[in-house]
């Protein structure tokens, strides 16, 4: 069955930079791509009368805009447009995701980041309360990455806490789709007082991490290439630092355990790893459609 993936469309660096990433995560999994621009609903404001010329005027240039990000699409990919109108850029792509039973929601960084950085916006930050389908954030420069780079890897952060059932099933599907190895990742910061004693509590988390890692690669199909790696350091942002990443590397992470089902929401470990991470990240909410329609 053909996927689809909705990519928030603005004509700016940020508006491409999403697209061009989600192309290629389109081309790697087979899946339609399905791009969007979401314009104010005009019942937002109760201040300003609704104008039918201004609203017409805002869709045919949305239209002008669209179009020139669907020219940008690699041929072999699949593309759709959509101009539609929410009381939230947020609100329209959550909709959107929703009426064609999309797989992921992507949306670049917000205004500030620095080349190949995460920063969240609005948007996004709305997103990441309020999605029932995975979000893709894309940092600031990828559309720079040439489209034949496609996807070489998928990495997971796997947490020391139960609940990653979700989390799992998203990894695996997306490696068997894009025919990709995974590469099961725990970290293990220390981030502790300097006269504890870290030593003795890295060998003990470090022996909690691989027994997470083990379990993990066991829920993973079989014939799935997966690696394992425990990275260490003084914080989460040291331990990721010193990783590692390929071109076409992605990485997932899931939602707090005080998400909703169904909802996406950004613990403090993930957000700490933001600020290191120079490819795309992928938050899963922490249930999916798919258990939930089997509960």
């Amino acid at each position: 069955m053909t996927g689809h993936i909705v990519v928030g469309y603005t004509a700016t660096k940020t508006g491409r930079d999403a697209v061009a990433f989600a192309a290629r995560l389109a081309a790697a999994t087979d899946a339609v791509l399905d791009v969007a621009i979401v314009l104010p609903s005009p019942s937002r404001s109760v201040i300003t009368p609704p104008d039918a010329a201004y609203d017409r005027y805002l869709h045919e240039q949305a239209q002008r805009w669209i179009a020139g990000a669907i020219d940008r699409i690699p041929a072999d990919v699949v593309g759709h447009a959509h101009v539609r109108t929410a009381e939230s850029f947020a609100e329209g792509l959550v909709q959107l995701a929703g009426s064609i039973g999309a797989d992921y929601v992507v949306v670049g960084a917000a205004d500030g980041a620095s080349r190949g950085r995460h920063r969240l916006g609005s948007t996004t930050t709305e997103l990441l309360h309020s999605s029932d389908v995975p979000v893709v954030l894309v940092p600031r420069g990828a559309r720079k990455v040439a489209a034949e780079t496609g996807l070489s890897r998928v990495t997971v952060a796997i947490g020391t806490r139960p609940g990653a059932d979700a989390l799992i099933g998203a990894t695996a599907e997306l490696a068997e789709r894009a025919g990709v190895p995974v590469r099961l990742l725990s970290l293990l910061p220390v981030d502790l007082p300097p006269s504890a004693d870290t030593a003795a509590i890295r060998l003990a988390g470090s022996t909690e991490a691989e027994e997470v890692l083990e379990a993990a690669a066991a829920e993973l199909p079989a014939g799935l290439a997966a690696d394992v790696v425990v990275a260490s350091g003084d914080s989460i942002e040291d331990a990721v630092s010193h990783l590692e990443w390929q071109g076409g590397e992605v990485l997932l992470v899931g939602s707090s355990r005080l998400a909703q089902p169904r909802r996406l929401f950004l613990g403090s470990t993930a957000a700490k790893m933001l600020h290191e991470v120079t490819v795309p990240v992928i938050v899963v909410p922490r249930t999916t459609r798919t258990e939930e329609a089997r509960g």
